[in-house]
């Protein structure tokens, strides 16, 4: 069991998946000789070459239109957005395209593409930089939409991703890029659709995704020193939602608070919080409690920038209040 980075495990998946596969190419702005905003693609370049390491213009919407048409006729593109926000450029390629285009063509084509997308704050790099878009895209029927937390899920559902036979969005949070973890030696395959149990607890469950397992954690470790076991699951895909993973723990628990980085009006939170209501009323103790990032353009003062993203403290303010 190494112990990587979240950066590295996704350099991984991409390094063996390309020499498994020769069907495997990458597409972005400066993902080859500068090897990637993140550094995601490093070394992958100076393995393969320019021609499965394309560097491309800055056209989101001609990137992600070529990775449709090279998926289309069987070759299996990887196409980095440099953030979520610049996907929005490209909306149309990936709403009314890779999305669509296997059901208009009666499954006649197989849309096998994933497109990355780092996103989220915390970096001081403003408000039409900063955004956690991920639901924007889990609305489109279509679209798989996966947002690991670890470097081992990172590694595992982007190897997953990447064999799939349908476009899969990739969600990754930029502040999880330095962020360690075990990784197995060899094959490492994590399953879409599933949520994880990551901390089991009695008295209440958190359901999160993303860098906010993270926050999640924290704060369950705090809580059990004041008495209180929390449960964490990690959704890990947010199209499809694994439903009964998180209805069978909120019916252990009886309570349950949804927590996200992104804005939670339309949100992944709400639409959690609108299947629990559906699968477990009959168990709850306490009205579902949503925690989200303040509903403001994201702030790029860094106090203020802390104040709007979720923290621990909020975690545990309102888990306290539920379960007193």
């Amino acid at each position: 069991m190494a112990v990587i980075t979240y950066r590295e495990a996704l350099n991984q998946a991409l390094r063996e998946e390309m020499r498994r596969d020769s069907n495997v190419f990458l597409m972005g702005e400066d993902i080859g000789v500068f090897e990637g905003a993140y550094k995601v693609t490093a070394g992958l370049l100076a393995e393969f070459g320019e021609k499965r390491v394309r560097d491309t213009p800055i056209a989101e919407e001609e990137i992600v239109g070529l990775g449709v048409g090279a998926a289309m006729v069987g070759l299996r593109p990887v196409v980095e957005m440099m953030t979520i926000n610049f996907s929005l450029l490209a909306a149309d390629q990936i709403v009314n395209h890779a999305a669509k285009l296997r059901y208009m063509f009666g499954g006649a084509v197989k849309i096998p593409m994933v497109v990355r997308m780092p996103e989220g704050g915390g970096h001081q790099l403003a408000a039409s930089h900063s955004q956690s878009l991920a639901v924007w895209y889990a609305h489109i029927p279509g679209l798989i939409v996966v947002a690991p937390s670890t470097p081992l899920d990172a590694k595992g559902l982007l190897k997953t991703a990447i064999r799939d036979d349908n476009p899969i969005v990739f969600v990754e949070n930029e502040t999880l890029y330095n962020t360690r973890g075990e990784v197995p030696d060899g094959e490492v395959l994590t399953p879409i659709g599933k949520a994880e149990i990551t901390r089991k607890g009695d008295d209440i469950t958190i359901i999160t995704h993303s860098r906010m397992l993270l926050v999640a954690m924290t704060a369950a470790k705090q809580l059990e020193e004041k008495g209180i076991s929390v449960e964490v699951v990690d959704l890990r895909t947010l199209r499809p939602l694994d439903k009964q993973t998180v209805a069978d723990s909120v019916r252990k628990t009886t309570r349950a608070v949804v927590l996200e980085e992104g804005w939670p009006t339309y949100g992944v939170s709400a639409e959690v919080a609108a299947f629990v209501q559906e699968m477990a009323f009959d168990y709850l103790d306490a009205p579902i409690r949503r925690i989200g990032g303040a509903e403001v353009p994201m702030p790029y003062a860094k106090n203020l920038e802390k104040a709007a993203i979720p923290d621990d403290q909020a975690v545990i303010a309102a888990v306290t209040k539920m379960v007193a």
